[in-house]
């Protein structure tokens, strides 16, 4: 009886095998180009883009293929929604928090200061509403999102001098994306909105003197030590940022069912591989840099106040003025309060 089992539960395996590649050659061969807002070297962040594309490739048995492309390479890094709404390529690999020029309420699909953690954010995304208030959103500009990534928490950035009070902050000029710039503004810096490549030249030839990015792992790779000394956390104002592949609406809907499947299959999967290789190389990182003369600083009492209060202030500052923002806002804040502490 055992065997007979064996025997049969082998060749289901072997039929499903089979057909899998069967069902590929029966679809249609599709080519997609997706630029990503995030440029080649940062093997962790653009490396999501290269596991979607992968992972597609393989699922379709090579019949649907999307090839990845580095920042700037062909679309302005922090253009993505434009080039895939306009149809100059069929889908992007970006962050929903570059855009909140477009809409504010942009920042909830990326994540907020003293926000969600990337688990809590993926509860609310997955079980909580978050998805389809995100994808309400993005039906506004004719384009589908599919969450595909995590940094985890981030640090609190690189800055040319210390920072001891929450005076230290008034005059600087800051790379700090969406959100975070409304917070610095606050605290009296000069927020600027910067891609990735360009940061340590603006940041070398002092045109910025502080720059908040990621995390060890790609700080390093963009050299931010050799141009900034100090060093600070915790990255209360990121506690994780969520990825996102966006994708033409007309160019999804024009997809059979399979490739569909596939695409949703293989975002999930550069997501959990995403986070999972941040929390394996961040530790070495800060370990190198740190023997490299970089100064590990922590956020004061004072600090982390003043970014909490600059926080709940443009938190209902943008929920007066946008409906949209509003409506999100109250959404995600009444999510089950036990999934984060303290959160307004």
């Amino acid at each position: 009886m055992k065997r007979r089992n064996l025997i049969s539960g082998t060749a289901a395996a072997a039929a499903a095998t089979l057909a899998a590649p069967a069902m590929a050659q029966a679809q249609p061969t599709i080519r997609w180009r997706m630029p990503s807002s995030f440029p080649k070297a940062l093997a962790t962040v653009f490396g999501g883009a290269e596991s979607i594309a992968a992972t597609v490739g393989k699922l379709t048995d090579g019949k649907f293929t999307i090839t990845a492309h580095g920042a700037g390479e062909l679309v302005p890094p922090l253009s993505i929604p434009d080039a895939v709404q306009n149809g100059t390529v069929e889908c992007g690999h970006t962050a929903g928090f570059y855009y909140i020029g477009k809409e504010p309420a942009l920042v909830f699909d990326t994540g907020v200061p003293f926000g969600m953690s990337p688990r809590q954010h993926t509860a609310w995304m997955q079980h909580g509403g978050g998805l389809d208030l995100m994808r309400e959103i993005y039906a506004k500009f004719n384009v589908v999102q599919i969450p595909c990534g995590n940094t985890g928490a981030q640090m609190g950035g690189w800055f040319r001098k210390e920072i001891k009070t929450p005076a230290d902050f008034k005059g600087l000029r800051i790379r700090a994306a969406g959100f975070l710039g409304h917070i610095y503004t606050k605290l009296g810096a000069t927020p600027q909105q910067i891609a990735a490549s360009d940061i340590y030249p603006a940041l070398e030839k002092g045109t910025i003197d502080a720059v908040e990015w990621v995390g060890p792992a790609d700080d390093e790779k963009l050299g931010l030590a050799k141009v900034a000394k100090y060093y600070y956390a915790p990255g209360v104002l990121e506690r994780g940022a969520s990825l996102c592949f966006i994708v033409g609406k007309p160019a999804r809907d024009a997809l059979p069912p399979l490739y569909k499947a596939v695409l949703e299959a293989a975002c999930a999967q550069a997501s959990a591989d995403m986070l999972a290789k941040y929390d394996a190389t961040n530790v070495p990182a800060l370990r190198r840099l740190i023997g490299g003369g970089a100064k590990l600083g922590y956020w004061s009492r004072p600090i982390m106040d003043a970014m909490r209060k600059a926080s709940d202030d443009v938190m209902k500052e943008q929920s007066a003025a946008n409906e949209t923002f509003r409506k999100v806002h109250a959404q995600w804040s009444g999510f089950p309060a036990d999934q984060c502490c303290g959160r307004r």
